[in-house]
C-alpha cells in the first residue's frame, strides 16, 4: 500500500445552518442577504464603455449579492476567547478569532448524547463521563468535542434560542483539562438559555451562575461552535471534524462551515 495514500472519507455530514432570511429569527440575529440579477452587471459593463452589440449572446450578466446584515454570532459559528472577555486573570489580551490555529480547525470528533436533559437542567461532568462510559469514546488532545442536545430540531422557529439545556462551567472545564480545545453544540447557546441562567442567578442569590460555560475561557482559553445540527447523523465516534471559519480580524467569532467526515 502506498503510504502517501490519502484515506477518503465515504461520507461528509454537513453540521451547518443555511444562511438565509428566517424571519422568525429574533432582530439579534436575524439575516438579510440582498440578491443583484443578473442583468444589473451587463449594464455595469455598458457604463465602463463595453456596447451592448459587443457582448457576447451568452453574457446574460453575473449574479451577485450582499450581505447587508449579518451578526458574527447568527447563524453556525465558532467563538473566540475574546467573545468571552477582553483579557485573562492576568491581563494578557485573549484570541480573537482570526488568531485560531488551523491544526485546531481539524482533528478526531466525539458526540457525547445529551438528549435526555431536560430543558433548564445543565449538563454535569458526571453527566459527560456516563456517556462516555457508555460509547466507548475516549477523548485526548486535540478531540473536537460535539454536544448533542437535539435542540436543532427548533432552528428556525421563534423558541429556538430559548430552548435547551446547557453546558456547566465545571463540565466545560473537564473538556479543557482532557485536551479538549475545540468543541461544539447543536442548541443556540453553549451555556444555559439566558432565561434559565437569570432564573438560577435570581433564585439562589449567585453572581457566579450567569454565563458559567463561557466564562471558563477567560482563564482556560477554548474555541466553541453553537447552533450546530444534524449530530444525530453521527457515531459517537470514529470520525473526523473539520471546522474553518471565515478569518475576520479582531472578531469575537466568525460563520464556520463545520462538516464531519465518515470512513468506511
Amino acid at each position: 500500500m502506498n503510504p502517501n495514500a490519502r484515506i477518503q472519507p465515504s461520507q461528509i455530514i454537513d453540521l451547518s445552518k443555511e444562511i438565509a432570511y428566517n424571519r422568525n429569527d429574533p432582530l439579534f440575529m436575524r439575516v438579510k442577504i440582498t440578491h443583484k440579477p443578473h442583468a444589473q452587471a451587463r449594464w455595469l459593463m455598458r457604463a465602463l464603455g463595453l456596447p451592448f452589440r459587443l457582448m457576447p449572446k451568452e453574457f446574460a450578466g453575473w449574479a451577485d449579492d450582499t450581505i447587508t446584515r449579518m451578526g458574527v454570532h447568527s447563524t453556525t459559528h465558532i467563538d473566540a476567547p475574546w467573545h468571552y472577555g477582553p483579557t485573562d486573570p492576568d491581563g494578557n489580551r485573549l484570541p480573537s478569532v482570526e488568531d485560531i490555529p488551523l491544526d485546531h480547525c481539524f482533528g478526531p470528533g466525539v458526540v457525547f448524547d445529551m438528549t435526555h436533559k431536560a430543558e433548564g437542567d445543565s449538563i454535569t461532568v458526571a453527566d459527560m463521563e456516563a456517556d462516555l462510559e457508555k460509547s466507548g469514546a475516549q477523548i485526548s488532545q486535540g478531540t473536537i468535542a460535539l454536544i448533542r442536545t437535539g435542540r436543532c430540531k427548533y432552528q428556525g422557529t421563534r423558541e429556538y434560542w430559548k430552548r435547551g439545556t446547557g453546558m456547566s462551567g465545571p463540565a466545560t472545564e473537564w473538556l479543557i483539562d482532557h485536551g479538549v480545545i475545540v468543541m461544539g453544540i447543536d442548541q443556540w447557546g453553549w451555556d444555559l438559555p439566558f432565561h434559565d441562567q437569570i432564573r438560577k442567578a435570581r433564585k439562589n442569590q449567585d453572581s457566579e451562575s450567569f454565563w458559567e460555560g463561557h466564562l471558563v475561557g477567560r482563564h482556560k482559553p477554548y474555541w466553541q461552535m453553537e447552533q450546530l445540527r444534524g449530530l444525530e447523523n453521527l457515531p459517537s465516534h470514529g470520525f473526523d471534524v473539520g471546522v474553518f471559519p471565515l478569518r475576520l480580524k479582531g472578531c469575537s467569532a466568525a460563520p464556520a462551515r463545520v462538516v464531519g467526515f465518515l470512513y468506511d
